[in-house]
């Protein structure tokens, strides 16, 4: 899709300003990032895969929210959905029925593995996790948890207490007690520590955050064995792998396991309003019965939220997203590839499902050469993932064209090519000096 320049774009000369009010007043240590990269404009339209800044300057996404616009940028059918919405009423009441929300529960309900009938609808991922993780303790009687090395859940307290890298987790201990992490994909280690006193097993069917790292099929079908062996609950974190983002509908249908509960947000909205969800069974929905608001949030299932939430789905089914993020998720994977195997000092691995495809690079200053040259050449990806800084990764709108696979694949060639050449000429240098200098 072509699009001219857009007229919503700001002043440039606002854009001094605009930076030193984000470094006064919002983070200085990302604005130090941003302009070492080379960024010195704001971000000011959007749409489809295309972002502008306000110098009218072109970029390609495929970092995408970290995974949040699989629709791309702005959707038609979704921003009418909100416009329609927003002029009926924008937020609940919160004592009178939310229609839709009753709505979108009920076309999760219909697309969700298993007999996950029920939501619970929250803003985020990381709300999501910690709703997870109350709802599984109330439920089983028991308070232990495990997950796994490089999982990401988020980082709020309990979130973060299950997710694997110490170097966001440290700052801020003691966190939420009784939790254990074993190896991802180690069948032996997760059956060693699930037994009778664990209330739920988190997994991720791909680690997003630590280094797109594929769940095998067995890994999670034994998941599955053991947690009905134990009374254990299995919660799927699929918040960046749901929704047609790995080629089929959630990431855990590549191995056909039904989890207890599962967890949404991100791509749920489509990225235009934020949204959170947690989907369980009949048998964990049980303890609400007691107390219907012993778990609760002020704008969680909003009227704008859930409208967008539908609409974000009637899309991905409607438009065979998830049919497509396995065909351009192959085509894209095999350029990158490509670009492997002539630069094997500097692309260690390229792996994924779907549209969900990390890039293992030999050094993490290879990663920041890399990306340097991306970003020079107008294609925005995931710099690096939270637990693995060798790793970037690609995640572009399910609805990707072929010309813009190839804009991303060619400039990711470009600019590894650009790392290798200078990786060379810094050996090269060093190989000089070393043969210049005096002997002792």
């Amino acid at each position: 899709m072509t699009l001219p320049i857009p007229q919503y774009l700001p002043d440039p000369a606002d854009d001094a300003q605009l930076i030193a009010d984000f470094e006064a007043h919002v983070n200085p240590a990302l604005a130090t990032v941003l302009k070492f990269i080379g960024f010195d404009a704001t971000e000011s339209y959007a749409r489809g895969s295309l972002v502008f800044d306000s110098h009218g300057r072109k970029y390609l996404d495929c970092l995408g929210g970290y995974g949040t616009m699989s629709l791309g940028h702005s959707h038609p059918h979704v921003v009418e959905a909100v416009k329609t919405q927003l002029e009926r009423m924008s937020q609940s009441s919160r004592v009178l029925f939310n229609g839709p929300q009753a709505k979108l529960g009920k076309k999760l309900a219909e697309i969700a593995p298993g007999d996950l009938q029920y939501a619970f609808f929250c803003n985020s991922g990381t709300e999501a996790a910690e709703a997870a993780i109350k709802f599984a303790r109330i439920a089983t009687g028991r308070t232990r948890l495990v997950s796994t090395v490089g999982a990401y859940h988020g980082k709020t307290t309990g979130a973060l207490a299950v997710s694997g890298r110490d170097k966001y987790k440290k700052p801020f201990a003691p966190l939420l007690p009784d939790v254990v992490s074993v190896p991802f994909n180690d069948i032996a280690a997760l059956e060693a520590a699930v037994d009778e006193n664990v209330a739920a097993v988190l997994l991720e069917p791909i680690q997003g955050e630590g280094g797109i790292i594929v769940g095998t099929d067995d890994y999670l079908r034994a998941a599955r064995e053991i947690c009905d062996k134990t009374g254990a609950l299995l919660v799927c974190d699929e918040v960046q792998t749901g929704l047609g983002r790995t080629g089929k509908m959630w990431g855990c249908d590549w191995a056909g396991v039904a989890p207890d509960m599962m967890l949404l947000a991100k791509a749920l909205s489509g990225g235009v309003v934020p949204i959170g969800a947690v989907l369980g069974t009949p048998r964990v929905w049980e303890f609400w019965q007691e107390n219907p608001l012993i778990h609760s949030s002020t704008f969680g299932g909003n009227p704008l939220a859930c409208a967008a939430g539908l609409a974000a789905v009637e899309v991905i089914e409607n438009e065979s997203l998830v049919a497509r993020s396995l065909t351009q998720g192959e085509k894209l994977m095999a350029r990158l590839q490509q670009t492997q195997a002539k630069f094997p000092q500097c692309v260690k691995e390229v792996r994924g499902r779907g549209l969900m495809i990390g890039v293992e690079f030999g050094h993490e200053d290879v990663t920041s050469l890399v990306l340097t040259g991306l970003a020079q050449r107008d294609v925005l990806v995931v710099p690096y993932t939270f637990n693995n800084p060798t790793v970037s990764r690609f995640e572009p709108a399910l609805n990707i064209s072929d010309d813009e696979i190839d804009w991303a694949a060619n400039a990711f060639e470009e600019a590894v090519a650009q790392t290798a050449m200078l990786i060379e000429d810094i050996d090269m240098d060093e190989s000089h000096g070393e043969e210049a200098a005096p002997e002792d």
